[in-house]
């Protein structure tokens, strides 16, 4: 209970703080490319229950139909000016702040991923669906979409294990410096999920 006060009371301070930047951001999205300018995709969450996550839409309207489909790299001629922009700040990912008020996610946990990777997991690697996924998390704070999607996983099951309030403040701490920083926003030659799997 002290966890969900916690996330409703960020989320929705950070909602109320951040609504001028997101309306910009709508209306920067709309002016430059048709679609939506709000993103939903299937996501899964805890105990493999799914979910639609929301975020600010950064690419051409059905870019998962174009070219790579689910993977996005440095320079994706499918991101769009704007999206590049909203990406570089984690803009993008400030409607995750609803699904956290709606309580499908937290501020802190696992990021949430597509239903057909968790398909995939291994018994131990579905350790992960245990907490709610969150807007940052341990792996997200070393490295994010570069780091291989093993490594990622074991460092997201390396916090559910040893969760706690002063663990998560280090995450926050680092998250606000990665935020300006800008890294780990594409995976690379080494990061990200395999495919072709």
């Amino acid at each position: 209970m002290t966890r969900r006060a916690f996330d409703v009371l960020v989320a929705a301070t950070a909602l109320i703080a951040t609504s001028p930047v997101l309306a910009l951001a709508i209306l920067a999205i709309r002016l430059e490319s048709r679609g939506h300018p709000i993103y939903r995709q299937r996501r899964i969450g805890r105990d493999g229950e799914a979910f639609d996550m929301l975020k600010l839409r950064t690419m051409v309207h059905g870019a998962e139909a174009i070219g790579a489909g689910l993977a996005i790299n440095e320079g994706d001629p499918r991101i769009t000016r704007v999206g590049a922009l909203l990406r570089r700040y984690s803009i993008d990912e400030l409607p995750n702040l609803v699904n956290v008020l709606r309580g499908e996610m937290s501020i802190i946990g696992p990021r949430p991923t597509i239903p057909v990777q968790v398909e995939q997991y291994t018994e131990r690697q579905r350790g992960r669906l245990a907490v709610k996924p969150g807007i940052t998390g341990w792996a997200q704070v070393h490295g994010r979409a570069s780091l291989p999607w093993s490594e990622r996983i074991e460092l997201d099951l390396f916090y559910i294990e040893h969760r706690s309030w002063r663990l998560d403040l280090e995450i926050l701490r680092r998250t606000a410096a990665m935020v300006l920083h800008g890294g780990g926003l594409y995976k690379g030659h080494t990061g990200g999920w395999d495919l072709t799997r």
